[in-house]
């Protein structure tokens, strides 16, 4: 892709930079941080653990014990980034949890019930886009400036640079969740693929119309973890036979994928074990949106708190290297994590997200407590 020939795809990168990384700025930080050992015994602390008995859990929906655990990187894992760290302890409630990514079959009835119009499908508004890039950018031509998303593109060559994103993604014009990879592409046969190119907002507005929420950082955290104690992964310590338990690059990313796990992009949900809650793709598939701000600081604010029940994330988002947008935090890594780039399917991986952004790797899934169910 010539980036001076296309200046909006450029553009775009500057606006994006926190969809495409996995190595973001906060990241970058060496990795010499010490997490104190976690203490045996937490005060105690009431939280929700059971579900009460009269409650019948929504379709397609499991319970998460409540729990006080340490939220954050565990000691053991030597290649947490630093905006893992500290790990801190936190008392979150129980609550129910879509077992399933939300599918592109689900996404479907709520657009067909609503009309609604995702982010990726209208029209760009250069008067808000120029907001989140430097003073003087010039306009892109109108034939450039028209709705689209990122789609991944396999490098021809081996990478030696990792944070020039613009290698292996592309900003595809009319790429949306009903066009995965471009106008001519489809969603059919791939109903029980986890939907994509949504932002935050196309989100927000799905849970509204099914009653439901994102989770917080802490409860997607909580529910990924499971029954395990201080582990890396949700299924145990190491990523041994990481390719039968989650869908992540298998090879050299970014220019070769063997495929050994059966799939080069997104998988049907239940493709793999779910974990010990029985939920499905908590690692690797699409990255997943949640409610909280992104803030580098947040989990350190945390830490000096003491333990914090149902966290609801910072009041505002801050990233040093990204000041002119405002991001929300995604979970889980997706397809296109490796070892050797940021193997982002354990536990406590963190990246961040600009409101608008979208790609073929980000979807999501929903929570409802108890209190919703009382409304």
């Amino acid at each position: 892709m010539n980036f001076q020939k296309f200046p909006f795809v450029a553009l775009i990168f500057l606006v994006l930079v926190g969809v495409v990384s996995c190595k973001d700025g906060a990241e970058k930080e060496t990795n010499q941080q010490v997490i104190s050992d976690v203490k045996e015994e937490a005060p105690e602390i009431s939280v929700v653990k059971d579900k009460p008995e009269n409650v019948i859990a929504p379709e397609g929906m499991v319970w998460i014990s409540g729990k006080v655990y340490e939220q954050g990187a565990v000691v053991e894992d030597t290649i947490a980034m630093q905006h893992e760290k500290p790990a801190h302890t936190v008392a979150v409630d129980g609550f129910f949890m879509d077992i399933t990514e939300v599918t592109n079959a689900q996404f479907a009835k709520f657009v067909a019930a609503t009309n609604y119009i995702t982010k990726a499908e209208r029209a760009l508004d250069w008067e808000e886009l120029k907001k989140q890039v430097p003073p003087g950018t010039p306009k892109p031509h109108d034939s450039i400036l028209q709705p689209g998303s990122l789609i991944f593109k396999k490098t021809k060559e081996r990478v030696q640079n990792f944070y020039d994103y613009s290698q292996w993604w592309v900003w595809k014009i009319g790429a949306n969740w009903q066009h995965p990879y471009g106008p001519k592409s489809s969603i059919k046969g791939k109903e029980n693929h986890p939907v994509v190119h949504v932002t935050y907002e196309d989100a927000m507005a799905y849970c509204k119309w099914a009653n439901r929420q994102l989770p917080t950082e802490a409860q997607w955290e909580l529910a990924s973890r499971g029954s395990l104690e201080r582990k890396s992964y949700n299924w145990g310590g190491t990523d041994t036979g990481l390719h039968e338990k989650a869908n992540t690059w298998d090879g050299r990313f970014p220019d070769s994928n063997s495929g050994v796990d059966g799939f080069e992009g997104s998988a049907p949900v239940r493709s793999y074990p779910a974990n010990s809650y029985g939920l499905f793709d908590m690692a690797g598939n699409v990255w997943e949106l949640t409610r909280d701000w992104y803030h580098v600081e947040y989990y350190q604010q945390l830490k000096d708190q003491g333990i914090v029940k149902n966290p609801q994330g910072p009041d505002l988002a801050f990233n040093p290297n990204n000041t002119r947008v405002q991001e929300k935090v995604l979970r889980g890594g997706s397809f296109l994590c490796h070892k050797s780039y940021c193997a982002s399917y354990r536990n406590s991986a963190r990246m961040a997200n600009t409101l608008d952004s979208s790609a073929e790797h980000i979807g999501f899934r929903t929570i409802v407590t108890l209190e919703m169910l009382k409304q």
